[in-house]
């Protein structure tokens, strides 16, 4: 009894630990199916054995730790979480137990994807959204309104004729694509990238700046309700994701009405590889009685309902060894261990290699070459490195170390103070002559208009430049033999690439890609020095002393120009006829501008904002990204943003795009 007891005891502070993670941190150490199993362990221990509960073990509350980071919502209806099953046995005595209560067959089950994302509540009065909140611990959860606004999955205000107080819960989630380009930012920042979409959707929902929430293209999926009043709730589960629609509100296509269990476990069947197809991600599949005054007589317990299970698919996890690790160099200069398997076969294909995402997760894991290592593969993503057999090990297993040289370009490798990613600081390296190509061409660096991802990619493949100064030594009949291009597009790309040659210091600085400068960080560089020959001599200390350029900025800016590569490169932008200088802004009060603060939102059709931007300060104004009484005006473009709605409420002047134009004359 003495050892079912210690048993127990570690059992709680171990899934306290992974609650913590996964709920509170969203950085969780596990897979949701090796959680699941701890709690079963501990809910067996603790039934067979009624003396070793206690009142605050996790089977006796609803969900995770309450973040105390926003304020707190009390849910008018506790958000319940589901007990899973990841077998066919368990789907049925799910079913046994829904026909014993209700003495006989439900009328039908209904099965949805159980998508991988964040629980939500969305409360609505008189059609209006007026309060999200996440879930929380079940009873109580955090007010993430200003975030979940910014979600255009969801409606503002309902479609159609609304109750008079509607409670939707559903989750919010990423999509597969728009989370691959979250971690590319990101570790185009030298940043930690998320582990996977569920925890970056939670910590998006949970930022403090709901500018950071907007730029996450979060999505939302309606699955349930707590509360309404002022009509009469749909009779079925099937007919209330049918309101939901009429609503406004986005509910998964990946549903079915089932006639029995057995209809339930073909589809469940049927759905295991259509999964990975499937643009977001899933765990399984939720089955529900479709009926809701079935539902009621079910009922549920303290934790779950009783009318509903999570039919999950179990992990695809196999062991094997870590034979040797190859050194991938993306786009951005970022180096990539990946380790060299000893090939095994799981989930239907042979693996040889897996992701170890980046160095500081080899030092978390503790992997060693030689280890025995567990990967796990997850849909048709390339599988990863999750865990290390420590039993298995020899003594003779080796660790893994950063290179110090890129294996592609063999340029220095550095790892920047405060970051996570080792890069390649070379920029004529070909792992990211793209990339860099791409980024120098785009509206708010050079504007070279014409010059996409699919030229780039010719020019690139058919060895036609080897770095920003061979676009602009490009002739007509090099253009004229990629494809898709005739006389005219030639001659248009060819100007453009004129036109580039004009472009100040700062498009310029900006434009070339220097780690920790950004558009202003580059306008202020520029503003200082006025001439790149003059930046080029620029001592750490002197770049220091530029306002708003710390030192780590410093460091990458003298680490850059210190590679003979990027002096090359400069040298042979200059003798392009590159305009290597900053224009002169008017002095003082003289100035047309001065003075003059302006805001832009939206998208301008004559010039990109950064060149809008740019001409306000040649002129002696200043442009901010956000509006206060202070701004002088708002230039409204395109689909504008929330900054003109603030500013006619702060009383701020407003200004469609041809007054801007008549304002700044022929700037």
């Amino acid at each position: 009894m003495k050892d079912l007891a210690a048993e127990a005891a570690r059992l709680r502070e171990e899934i306290r630990l992974h609650e913590r993670r996964y709920y509170v941190l969203d950085a969780p150490l596990i897979s949701d199916e090796q959680y699941d199993r701890l709690v079963e362990r501990l809910k067996k221990l603790e039934a067979e054995h009624p003396e070793l509960a206690v009142a605050d073990s996790p089977t006796q509350r609803v969900g995770g730790g309450l973040s105390s980071s926003f304020k707190p919502v009390r849910h008018a209806q506790p958000m319940l979480s589901l007990d899973n099953s990841y077998d066919e046995a368990d789907i049925r005595a799910f079913d046994e137990r829904v026909r014993k209560t209700l003495k006989g067959a439900p009328s039908a089950y209904v099965v949805e994807a159980k998508i991988d994302g964040l629980s939500c509540s969305l409360t609505y009065e008189d059609g209006r959204l007026v309060l999200g909140a996440t879930r929380g611990d079940g009873e109580t959860g955090e007010d993430v309104t200003a975030n979940v606004r910014t979600v255009r999955s969801i409606p503002l205000k309902l479609a159609g004729k609304a109750p008079k107080i509607l409670e939707i819960r559903g989750e919010v989630y990423l999509a597969k694509a728009d989370f691959e380009k979250i971690n590319a930012a990101l570790l185009d920042a030298g940043k930690e990238p998320f582990v996977n979409p569920r925890n970056c959707a939670a910590g998006s929902l949970r930022q403090k700046d709901p500018k950071v929430a907007a730029s996450r293209r979060l999505r939302f999926f309606a699955h349930s309700f707590g509360r309404l009043e002022g009509m009469e709730p749909p009779k079925t589960h099937s007919d209330f994701l049918d309101f939901c629609a009429e609503l406004g509100f986005a509910v998964t296509e990946v549903r079915r009405k089932c006639e029995d269990i057995d209809e339930v476990v073909l589809f469940y069947q049927d759905f295991k590889e259509k999964q990975f197809s499937l643009p977001y991600e899933v765990d399984g599949l939720v089955v529900k009685a479709d009926s809701r005054r079935e539902q009621a007589l079910l009922g549920t317990t303290a934790k779950s309902p009783r009318w509903a299970i999570a039919f999950k698919y179990p992990g695809r996890q196999a062991t094997t060894v870590l034979e040797g690790v190859e050194y991938s160099v993306g786009r951005t200069g970022v180096v990539t261990p990946v380790a060299c398997l000893k090939p095994v076969f799981l989930a239907g294909v042979t693996i040889s290699s897996a992701s170890l995402h980046n160095f500081e997760e080899v030092e978390r894991l503790g992997v060693k070459l030689g280890d025995t290592v567990v990967i796990e593969r997850a849909g048709e993503v390339i599988p990863k490195v999750v865990g290390v057999v420590l039993d298995a090990r020899s003594g003779k297993e080796k660790p893994i170390t950063p290179p110090k040289r890129c294996p592609v370009c063999g340029g220095t490798v550095v790892r920047e103070e405060e970051f996570v990613a080792f890069r390649c600081i070379n920029p004529s390296c070909p792992a990211q002559l793209k990339r860099s190509l791409l980024h120098f061409a785009s509206r708010d660096g050079m504007d070279i208009q014409g010059l996409g991802e699919a030229v780039v990619d010719q020019l690139v493949d058919r060895k036609l430049v080897k770095d920003a100064a061979g676009l602009f030594s490009l002739r007509k009949e090099d253009l004229l033999g990629l494809e898709l291009f005739k006389e005219k597009k030639a001659e248009n790309l060819l100007a453009e690439l004129s036109k580039a040659k004009e472009r100040p210091l700062s498009r310029l600085l900006f434009s070339i890609g220097i780690r920790q400068v950004g558009e202003k960080t580059a306008r202020d560089l520029a503003a200082r020095f006025k001439t790149m020959a003059a930046l080029r001599k620029a001592s750490v200390e002197e770049l220091t002393a530029v306002p708003d350029v710390g030192p780590v900025v410093a460091q990458a800016v003298a680490a850059f120009f210190a590679q003979p590569a990027a002096s090359a490169l400069l040298d042979a932008l200059a003798a392009a006829g590159l305009d290597m200088s900053e224009p002169e802004a008017p002095a003082g009060a003289s100035a047309p501008l001065a003075g003059k603060t302006f805001v832009f939102t939206g998208e301008l059709d004559a010039m990109p904002r950064a060149e809008a931007e740019e001409k306000v300060r040649l002129l002696g104004g200043s442009a901010s990204s956000s509006v206060s009484k202070k701004t002088s005006f708002v230039v409204v473009g395109r689909d504008p943003g929330s900054k003109a709605e603030k500013a006619r409420k702060l009383g701020v002047s407003v200004l469609d795009e041809a007054a801007f134009l008549a304002l700044i004359g022929g700037a």
